[in-house]
């Protein structure tokens, strides 16, 4: 990535930053009115994609809530960091677009109660300076097994697997406003042990985040009309969704309920990283993908089962008639392995091996000879592809387990029912011994809330965000291929502006390409970054 620390700063999310944050605190606002002048003056060293160093002078907001009503204000809260100097330069950030950056990784609580700085996004708030935010749930998460941190967290990710602080500090170098919303998750519970952070309420959060910063258009900094949402693994999914459902009518009694401002929560721009979405189809894509790729054990799964769940994915693939993109043609169960190899997968080895040195690039053609390498371009077939990515992360089904322990059945969780089936098949194969096998009367909308296809494809929302940045490495295990490459169809069918490629040999919660995102926001909100006459005391 091109992103080092400076000596004597702490690194968070491999961007070095410096911050000396004041000792006093911002009042805690319920009226929904933000006060332009709570802010401390913060500084911060971001280190750009090469390697240059930037110094940085920020005003910034401790947590300010969101909602008039809230359910649990440590959660519903969000921070606010707007530029003034860059590198000796002072800045007008007054329309800059708004970064609106969400840490949330598992579907679980994410908080920034705590924050002292840009940056410090997760379940414990943390601070620059104070390393990476907490994985450990805090306040009122309930700590049960499913709250541990996520075993697929790296070097891009938090302990819950959502995005580290890369893109907001190169977002707040770039002369963005950045903002950072907190969200309930599905391990919250209250005294009598109910569940109140289960679905849809993290993008019922989100969305009343989008509605406070419209509501108070000229008092918050930063263009409101411009904001970009990121946010990465299921809070890539929120992102996508966010932007998908705009104004959608599907959430306004909830959003009543938490005393959301009366505004609008349309977003500009999406930009999601390996978005784990589309959960009543995602274990039957994920079985088309990844079924014949044994578990690390070198076990494999229950190939019955695979079977009957990629027949399930045949089925709904066909069923939403989308199109791939440069003129594919029809995406179905039998050509997708093809047009992800020619759409996705060759241009992202050919873009990795031709920026090799030639040494190098002849090392990695000789131990990978499922490659060919012609005229300066990759080529492999599918099966040689599954075989390089090697081991499946996930046991079959994936996401609605049938002894319910996946975190996606916590996510559907209810009142006092820490967990859930949420598909058909799955509840039918129950085996923790469920009274009734079917899915429960209330589920059918909340998957609607959750799924962005929802609105991109079975009722077209014409709110929704026009411009999509979509990531995926393709090691990433964590879900299926035809996940994210469904999202950017759909949207490009509707005539929207998407920009969708794969990371090679990365795995869940890649970002290798964050400075490209951060200009892409530039081109398509067409900002450009003004400059004070003087500089600011």
């Amino acid at each position: 990535m091109g992103i080092g620390a400076t000596a004597g700063a702490a690194a968070v999310g491999g961007i070095a930053l410096t911050a000396n944050a004041a000792t006093d605190t911002s009042a805690t606002s319920t009226d929904l009115v933000f006060d332009p002048d709570a802010c401390t003056k913060l500084t911060t060293t971001v280190t750009d994609t090469e390697g240059t160093e930037h110094a940085v002078t920020y005003h910034f907001w401790k947590a300010i809530t969101y909602v008039s009503k809230p359910v649990d204000a440590t959660y519903q809260s969000l921070i606010v960091s707007a530029p003034v100097e860059i590198d000796g330069t002072a800045v007008d950030a007054s329309n800059a677009p708004i970064l609106l950056a969400n840490s949330v990784g598992g579907y679980m609580p994410s908080s920034v109660a705590d924050a002292t700085g840009v940056g410090a996004g997760g379940m414990g708030g943390g601070a620059p300076g104070g390393g990476a935010p907490s994985g450990a749930p805090t306040g009122s998460a309930a700590p049960t097994a499913a709250a541990s941190a996520a075993p697929g967290a790296n070097g891009n990710t938090n302990a819950n697997g959502g995005a580290t602080s890369s893109n907001q500090l190169l977002a707040l170098a770039a002369g963005y406003v950045v903002i950072e919303p907190g969200a309930r998750g599905r391990t919250l519970k209250n005294a009598s042990g109910e569940y109140y952070g289960t679905a849809p309420a993290a993008i019922v959060d989100l969305k009343a985040a989008v509605r406070y910063i419209k509501a108070n258009k000229g008092r918050i900094p930063g263009d409101v009309e411009r904001i970009v949402s990121a946010g990465t693994s299921a809070g890539g999914a929120l992102s996508a969704l966010l932007g998908a459902s705009g104004d959608s009518p599907l959430y306004d009694r909830l959003l009543e309920e938490i005393g959301a401002a009366d505004a609008s929560d349309a977003i500009f721009a999406a930009g999601a990283w390996c978005p784990i979405t589309d959960l009543e189809h995602a274990d039957g894509a994920y079985e088309w993908n990844w079924g014949g790729n044994a578990l690390s054990t070198g076990k494999q799964v229950d190939q019955t089962v695979s079977k009957e769940l990629r027949a399930q994915f045949a089925e709904y693939q066909a069923s939403l008639k989308l199109r791939g993109l440069n003129g594919f043609g029809t995406l179905t169960a039998r050509n997708y392995d093809a047009y992800l190899v020619k759409q996705y997968l060759e241009p992202s080895a050919t873009r990795y091996l031709a920026a090799l040195p030639d040494a190098d690039r002849e090392a990695y053609l000789a131990e990978n000879t499922f490659i060919t390498w012609k005229n300066g371009k990759a080529g492999f077939t599918w099966a040689g592809f599954l075989s390089h990515v090697g081991a499946r992360k996930k046991n079959t089904p994936a996401f609605d387990a049938f002894d319910l322990s996946a975190g996606e059945n916590n996510l559907f969780g209810a009142g006092t029912t820490a967990n859930r089936h949420f598909t058909a098949y799955s509840a039918k194969n129950d085996t923790t011994g469920l009274s009734t096998r079917r899915v429960a009367s209330d589920l059918p909308a909340k998957l609607d809330q959750m799924n962005p296809m929802h609105h991109l494809v079975e009722k077209v929302n014409g709110s929704r965000s026009r411009h999509w940045w979509i990531r995926l490495g393709t090691n990433d295990t964590d879900t299926s291929h035809v996940v994210s490459a469904n999202l950017a169809a759909a949207a490009a069918r509707l005539g929207d502006d998407v920009n969708h490629l794969y990371y090679w040999d990365q795995g869940h919660g890649a970002n290798t390409d964050p400075g490209d995102f951060i200009a892409w926001i530039a081109k398509v909100t067409g900002y450009k970054r003004a400059e004070k006459a003087a500089k600011t005391k």
